[in-house]
């Protein structure tokens, strides 16, 4: 079920009102329900992939509670146990996500070598969110091993850890510190109305981002990138922005409707963006696109590495692996590999740089603490993350570097006054404005964010309520007269291939 279809317009009001209404024993019991229905909206033979990584890794963490009472005598069968949890739900993840991908890729190097392995026997669908959920059980099980979480003993509350409908498919990715801990205490929740109109609010902008912005982004953006070979540096440039712009609004509107239909249940989910293109730098930039995710990689793949702790070649071997283990995530592409490569060596170089710059800029006169430079580096950050989203947009590494080539070469600057970017995906000058106008808000709402740490809703309230009524219906009216629709069939949102 998607959050911008019209069967989630009837779905979310009836589990929320369903969930102020049961007795409080079977919230558990009903919000599971919703979810596992939420989740087999796209097909139900999907429920059985996650319930077997939820009993898999529910049963690894009450063995390894059963086996600390023997002390460290018992540390040797915890870890023997968490390898085959971790076996078990990254094996599912493989099969269904890099299957094919291996399968090909063998194929093509069969093929250079004047072999024949013929088509993949099995046909293969990608279960929508698998990587999401995955992740979310692996942190639990790991940090029950850690003994950094208490083993969670109710089955039914630790499956809604799991498959809790708001995130599942794209995230926030959830710890079980975090979440499991609010599911704990589900029965204490009230109704408050605060936090519900909050939560509405947050959601509303979330749906602004999506269908107004993201929606119609992806008409310029699919139409000259599926036909990059006929157009010039211009257009290319404009279509690697606008899609820059579009993954952010796809991916952060998820986020937002998430949070904030969690919020009017009473739950509290993870911050995912945080002004991620206001980021001065490569580094800052991941500590604020996709947190959830970003801190996932830091805690269970960079750190158990080494981290920073280790020589400077270990450390910069640390960084680009989990950067390329980042990429791999991402998609069964060659292309996905490339771009977290990309930003493996962004990371690489600017620490090699540092130094240099730090002895450099004195002596040049360059003030670091200037406006200027700040606002250097922030243009600077944003079109290193641009070339790399280029990457991560295009169908294979060859057309991305086709791409790139004729970004580079094929110079046009006349098509900004002669009126023929009108033919590049939108049909007139409306869509134009509209995209400008919605990324103008997109601006100043994440400019708030970076300069005063407060989301929309929580700044809309502050202001009073006349205020936050005239943006709310305007977010509201925007959406529902410019919003795309796609037709007949919602949109789909870009992180559910994920």
């Amino acid at each position: 079920m998607l959050f911008n279809s019209y069967h989630f317009l009837i779905f979310f009001p009836l589990v929320v009102l369903m969930f102020y209404i049961v007795p409080r024993k079977w919230r558990t019991i009903w919000l599971l329900a919703a979810s596992y229905y939420f989740y087999m909206g796209w097909n139900p033979k999907y429920a059985a992939i996650i319930l077997l990584c939820t009993v898999v890794t529910w049963l690894g963490g009450r063995w390894m509670s059963a086996v600390s009472e023997n002390g460290r005598a018992g540390r040797p069968y915890q870890k023997l146990i968490l390898l085959v949890c971790c076996a078990v739900t990254l094996g599912i993840l493989c099969f269904f996500k890099y299957a094919r991908f291996i399968w090909d890729s063998v194929a093509a190097l069969a093929g250079g070598l004047q072999m024949t392995m013929g088509e993949m026997p099995l046909r293969i669908v990608l279960p929508v969110g698998i990587s999401f959920y995955t992740f979310q059980a692996l942190s639990y099980v790991i940090d029950v091993y850690r003994n950094r979480v208490p083993v969670q003993k109710s089955f039914l509350k630790y499956a809604l850890f799991v498959s809790f409908f708001p995130q599942l498919v794209a995230g926030p990715i959830e710890r079980s510190d975090h979440l499991l801990a609010q599911v704990e205490q589900i029965e204490e929740m009230r109704f408050q109305t605060r936090r519900i109109v909050n939560g509405l609010i947050y959601m509303q902008y979330g749906f602004f981002l999506k269908l107004v912005l993201a929606d119609n982004l992806a008409v310029y953006v699919d139409h000259i990138f599926e036909r990059y070979f006929f157009y010039g540096s211009v257009e290319l440039f404009l279509a690697a922005v606008g899609f820059a712009f579009q993954i952010y609004c796809d991916f952060s509107s998820y986020s937002a409707i998430a949070i904030g239909a969690a919020m009017v249940m009473g739950f509290e989910l993870m911050e995912n963006f945080h002004a991620p293109y206001f980021a001065s730098s490569i580094q800052e930039f991941w500590r604020r696109w996709h947190i959830s995710l970003s801190s996932w990689f830091r805690d269970y793949v960079y750190i158990p590495l080494g981290g920073s702790h280790c020589s400077k070649r270990k450390y910069y071997w640390n960084l680009f692996l989990t950067f390329l283990v980042s990429g791999l995530w991402h998609g069964a592409n060659w292309t996905f590999i490339l771009w977290g490569a990309i930003h493996g060596l962004y990371q690489i170089i600017g620490g090699m740089l540092r130094p240099l710059k730090a002895r450099l800029y004195p002596w040049l006169g360059i003030k670091m603490d200037s406006v200027s430079y700040h606002m250097g580096q922030i243009l600077s950050t944003f079109l290193l993350t641009t070339f790399a989203w280029i990457f991560f947009r295009a169908d294979s590494v060859r057309t991305a570097f086709l791409y790139i080539y004729n970004l580079f070469t094929k110079w046009n600057f006349w098509v900004l006054t002669d009126g023929s970017l009108k033919n590049t995906g939108f049909y007139n000058g409306v869509e134009w404005m509209v995209v400008l106008s919605g990324l103008i808000v997109l601006m100043c709402v994440d400019f708030i964010l970076h300069k005063r740490n407060i989301r929309i809703d929580a700044f809309l309230e502050a202001q009073g309520n006349f205020f936050r009524m005239l943006v709310v219906g305007l977010l509201f009216l925007s959406t529902l007269i410019f919003g795309n629709y796609g037709g007949y069939e919602a949109n789909a949102f870009i992180y559910f291939q994920f």
